[in-house]
């Protein structure tokens, strides 16, 4: 069986030891065996897997999900279909805020307060905190 010490692992899959750790105690990465002197010994998989949680966060999955996508080993395609979504809402949002900020800065607003309380205020208070009439946290 091959195996890789700590600092091997974390060098290969380009994270730090603490971050091995973390996985650890998350349940993301199975505790390895130990060596007789007590050194951690992972299987060279684990490179692979590391690599792969890392990929799924800059994906913009969070720890909690993707530990259910590796649990759910082949149930990918429902697990991105709802992240897709997510984000399309999210660049929803933000597409509504930067015009909201351009006719704010193209009406030469420079106070949010005195804009706010203005009839001609480009700006849409009340719209920008709503979506699907419930209020955005």
């Amino acid at each position: 069986m091959n195996t890789l010490r700590t600092s091997e692992v974390a060098a290969a899959a380009g994270v730090n030891a603490q971050t091995l750790r973390y996985y650890e105690r998350r349940g993301l990465l199975a505790e390895p065996s130990r060596s007789p002197g007590g050194h951690r010994l992972y299987p060279a998989e684990a490179v692979t897997l590391l690599r792969v949680i890392k990929a799924a966060q800059r994906l913009g999955f969070t720890l909690d999900e993707v530990a259910d996508l590796l649990e759910a080993k082949r149930h990918l395609q429902p697990k991105a279909h709802a992240k897709i979504a997510e984000i399309d809402a999210k660049l929803a949002d933000l597409h509504t805020i930067r015009a909201a900020l351009a006719e704010a800065v193209e009406a030469g607003c420079d106070d949010l307060v005195t804009c706010a309380d203005s009839p001609c205020c480009p700006l849409p208070f009340a719209e920008i905190t709503m979506r699907n009439g419930e209020m955005i946290n």
